[in-house]
């Protein structure tokens, strides 16, 4: 099994847009969240232990997301969604990161 994406590439992807994540799922439709939110996407999708130590939602929404499947599709064409849950996987990777969790 890979060892990448680990936490620091996450944090390292969304320290490039300089803002803070806990408050993204209030921002505006933009096109460069379009690209992160791909980008997070085909990372969460990658076999690391950083990622099976995620909680499986993000990973099944990932997956069904990057598939088509299409009610996943329709869900995250939602700009609120897909905000949301950057702002969800931000938080998570950051407290536990911040707290010591066992990816550090």
């Amino acid at each position: 099994m890979q060892r990448k994406p680990d936490s620091h590439d996450y944090l390292a992807l969304f320290g490039q847009y300089k803002m803070n994540f806990g408050d993204v799922y209030m921002a505006p439709e933009n096109e460069r969240f379009r690209l992160l939110f791909d980008q997070i996407c085909r990372m969460l999708v990658q076999p690391s232990p950083c990622n099976l130590s995620l909680p499986e939602q993000f990973r099944t929404t990932a997956f069904r997301y990057l598939e088509g499947d299409a009610r996943t599709v329709a869900h995250m064409k939602i700009a609120e969604n897909r905000h949301f849950m950057l702002s969800d996987l931000f938080d998570y990777i950051h407290l536990v990161r911040t707290m010591g969790g066992s990816w550090n």
